[in-house]
């Protein structure tokens, strides 16, 4: 771990969890008011489920949209602009760039600055990560085909090479990088990339997956049924939020048996911050 990042003692994370919280609660009435689809995922679902709230050690916030809900949200936030306080950021042009593969909504009454965005020009708030799922390719040439378009997406929007991922896969993420350099081109080819892993129909396919959430979950294949069955609503910090209906099925899938608490020596924030301040506006 870096000397750089915070470690954040429970009353500071405490008080970082319930500001990220507000972004969440903005971001489903937005929703609600659109009749998009959205579901908390990752840690958020989990700890609706086990703990009616944060993971106590837990320090962000993720929700997960099918597809055509994910795209049809951007369209409307982008053309309504309905806040100064909670900006998109979505790398939507070759000069924007965050580092990430995914949409957030970043709360600017705060500041928080990740470690890999330090140099970054982008608003340093508290962030409400937005991914994805797609609809999966059927039959295994064309997966496989469409996991390589996911890479060559991820590779080129982030413009990282992937760490602990193999010495081929690591070898070759930097050369494609030290060949294509220029923004304009790595702009063009993610996007070009992202076309190709996303073209497959959300409601046709029989299988989906979350691409845009790293090569772990990338894998990770769900019945399109189990995620778009409908919603539910569950508890999280005393509001409801929204939840597929098979949400203990789908958190089984990547997790196992999510009810169990980790080791002790797990149980510990995940994300790289290196400074924070809350209630100082970053914009």
């Amino acid at each position: 771990m870096s000397d750089k990042l915070l470690k954040l003692n429970c009353k500071e994370l405490r008080e970082l969890q319930l500001c990220e919280l507000e972004a969440l609660k903005f971001f489903d009435k937005f929703c609600r008011k659109h009749e998009l689809t959205y579901y908390l995922c990752g840690g958020c679902l989990i700890g609706a489920v086990r703990h009616k709230g944060f993971i106590p050690w837990d320090d962000d916030t993720d929700v997960l949209m099918p597809r055509p809900d994910y795209e049809k949200f951007l369209e409307l936030y982008r053309k309504e602009n309905p806040s100064e306080r909670f900006v998109l950021v979505d790398d939507n042009d070759p000069d924007s760039f965050s580092g990430n593969i995914f949409a957030v909504l970043m709360d600017t009454d705060h500041t928080m600055i990740k470690e890999y965005q330090q140099d970054m020009d982008i608003p340093h708030g508290i962030p409400l990560d937005i991914f994805p799922i797609d609809g999966l390719a059927y039959g295994k040439l064309a997966r496989y085909t469409q996991y390589f378009w996911t890479m060559v997406y991820s590779l080129f929007r982030s413009q990282t090479v992937p760490v602990n991922q193999g010495g081929l896969l690591n070898f070759g993420s930097k050369l494609l990088l030290g060949i294509f350099r220029g923004k304009k081109l790595r702009y063009k080819i993610w996007r070009f990339a992202q076309k190709r892993m996303s073209r497959y129909n959300f409601e046709d396919s029989e299988n989906v997956a979350e691409l845009c959430a790293g090569f772990y979950f990338m894998k990770k294949i769900y019945p399109r049924e189990l995620i778009y069955n409908g919603t539910t609503e569950v508890e999280f910090e005393g509001k409801k939020f929204l939840a597929m209906k098979g949400y203990d099925e789908y958190l089984k899938i990547p997790f196992g048996n999510y009810m169990e608490l980790p080791p002790e020596d797990e149980r510990v924030p995940h994300h790289d911050i290196v400074e924070l301040k809350l209630h100082k506006p970053c914009r």
